[in-house]
């Protein structure tokens, strides 16, 4: 049972003022993951929306010693702060316990520029925390389409449409073999909030994957967001699920019950409230369309459903 939202911590890490979009959903998972984390703690970013909201530096809107390092290097960075704490820790020198160091990057920083430097990351094991916030653009540059934007969607740079699907990045990095990595939802606070702290608790590298549906890149109106990111879920188009040192181990919420059975809800909805799917909601190809995501929602629960039976020996 996930905790309720009542009972996260009340305590603030974003703080009032900073320059975020109306109805950000990068500020607010960022909001739910600081409370899980706690005041002892580093944060790395990369260019993105959240640096672009931050403020200028050394007054910035975190709560937290802030770096703002090169497109690429998050997992280098993350990695080199966190080993110069243990190190210091081994010397003695390092008073309580060691903080958390976390990546927070977008699909650009985790998706596509910033993807050899955190498998290498997951790969040596460094001991931090690697999230994405997956808008599924580069939204804070002027909306081009990503590693993470989906077949379909028009950015600046696919006007007509993209054409490729978009990477399954959770599923590379379930391949790393990682002590923990999770997909997260803003729309669900309390699965995210225990997803965040029992990553905290883990040694060695973690990644979550937050869906996190950006409305001035996506258009649809900022008040819907939280409506956009639970329907995504329970249409299929965001499993939550968990997995410890490449096996998965659980799904969470409404995609539990997509795994087992449950039939998915119509994503029409979902799609038509998105100004970036209109060209392909419009009479004469909706049906087309919606028919092939359909199509694809399923394909992907079944091989999640399978891929998940497999436990390494």
């Amino acid at each position: 049972m996930a905790t309720v939202l009542k009972d996260i911590p009340s305590r603030e890490y974003v703080l009032p003022g900073n320059g975020s979009c109306p109805a950000c959903p990068a500020t607010l998972a960022l909001r739910i993951a600081a409370k899980a984390i706690g005041s002892n703690a580093v944060i790395v970013l990369t260019p993105s929306c959240t640096v672009a909201s931050m403020g200028y530096t050394p007054k910035h809107a975190f709560d937290y010693p802030a770096i703002n390092v090169c497109f690429a290097a998050a997992g280098a960075a993350g990695a080199g702060i966190s080993a110069s704490f243990e190190a210091r820790a081994a010397k003695g020198r390092l008073d309580g316990e060691l903080p958390t160091v976390f990546n927070w990057t977008g699909d650009g920083g985790t998706y596509d520029i910033g993807l050899q430097a955190a498998s290498a990351a997951a790969e040596r094991n460094d001991n931090i925390i690697h999230f994405c916030y997956n808008n599924e653009i580069y939204s804070n540059t002027g909306t081009q389409r990503s590693g993470a934007t989906p077949i379909g969607a028009a950015t600046t740079t696919t006007p007509g449409g993209k054409k490729e699907n978009k990477k399954n990045l959770p599923l590379l990095m379930l391949e790393h073999r990682i002590p923990y990595m999770a997909t997260a939802s803003i729309a669900y606070p309390g699965d995210l909030y225990d997803k965040v702290l029992k990553a905290k608790n883990t040694h060695g590298f973690k990644y979550i994957e937050i869906f996190a549906p950006c409305s001035p890149s996506w258009r649809f109106d900022g008040k819907d967001t939280i409506k956009i990111a639970r329907q995504a879920v329970q249409n299929g188009v965001n499993l939550l699920w968990e997995a410890e040192y490449g096996e998965i181990t659980r799904f969470n919420g409404p995609s539990a019950a997509l795994i087992k059975g449950k039939q998915i809800h119509d994503p029409e909805e979902y799609f038509a409230a998105q100004g970036r799917f209109k060209h392909v909601m419009e009479p004469g190809k909706k049906e087309e369309f919606l028919a092939a995501v359909r199509k694809d929602i399923e394909e992907d629960i079944a091989f999640m459903r399978a891929r998940a039976e497999i436990k390494r020996q």
